[in-house]
């Protein structure tokens, strides 16, 4: 399995454009597909230079309706003609931030939900044998403070995100299983200990963003919150490879505990699984 990274908010290399946002290409022996698309039409750009062809892509998976994540639905939908797309059946309700400056939406493109390329998932899908698709986390432990300045409508009022639109990819090859997590707003420890009830045992690998970073007020999670993360993490036999909103100090305070179990990606960094 090569896990190949379109979008992060960093860079390894100056011939490669990044954003606040993720898009996660991944190659299995079935399957060629899409996790995330990033904010704008960078993953495509990204691609190229990195010789991805997007076209023959297979299947797709958005995490969740923010746009950092789903910005660049539209442009997948014109770039590649025939990949269904994966979306909880929630993800195109109204999401919204607290900035400095007031509330912005950062929602997903209402006028793409009715595509036919898309499939809408509720609490669980699995795809095939190879592909698994989980939400409904209910335990609320060692959540980020963060998420309280992300809200959802309820009815004409807002109200803090429940986060019930965001989906996690299982994909299972070769007796080993990989976690793929866009933002984790859910809390990492939560999904991975849904991963365990859906199991049995905890994912050998996971990828994806810890949310430990606002970036709304450049303000990186409390020490003590990450570094219990850190802990509980390091408790399961998992390679963990994180990005996008955990931020770079937080992942530095989580490595001090993980050390060699955890690795920060960046758009242009390839891992074989």
């Amino acid at each position: 399995m090569i896990v190949k990274v379109l979008v992060e908010n960093t860079s390894i290399s100056d011939n490669l454009g990044f954003e606040h946002g993720l898009c996660l290409y991944i190659e299995t022996k079935e399957h060629k597909l899409l996790f995330d698309m990033g904010k704008s039409d960078l993953f495509i750009k990204n691609a190229e230079k990195m010789n991805v062809d997007l076209s023959i892509v297979d299947l797709a998976v958005v995490s969740h309706g923010h746009y950092d994540h789903g910005g660049g639905l539209k442009c997948f939908l014109e770039k590649n003609t025939k990949a269904p797309i994966y979306i909880h059946e929630k993800a195109f309700e109204n999401h919204y931030s607290k900035r400095p400056n007031g509330i912005a939406s950062i929602g997903l493109d209402t006028s793409l939900k009715d595509n036919k390329r898309i499939i809408f998932v509720g609490d669980y899908l699995k795809i095939d044998d190879k592909l698994e698709l989980f939400s409904n986390i209910s335990s609320k432990e060692l959540i980020s403070l963060s998420n309280k300045s992300l809200f959802m409508n309820d009815g004409e009022d807002l109200t803090e995100d429940t986060f019930s639109h965001e989906q996690n990819l299982i994909i299972s090859e070769g007796g080993k299983t990989l976690l793929l997590a866009g933002c984790a707003h859910n809390g990492i420890i939560n999904i991975t200990n849904k991963f365990y009830d859906l199991k049995g045992k905890y994912p050998d690998y996971v990828i994806g963003g810890f949310h430990l970073f606002n970036p709304s007020t450049n303000k990186t999670e409390e020490p003590d919150l990450i570094k219990s993360i850190a802990e509980r993490l390091k408790k399961n036999n998992t390679m963990y490879y994180t990005c996008h909103c955990t931020g770079i100090e937080a992942f530095e305070l989580l490595f001090e505990v993980l050390d060699d179990k955890i690795k920060y990606l960046s758009t242009g960094s390839i891992v074989e699984l």
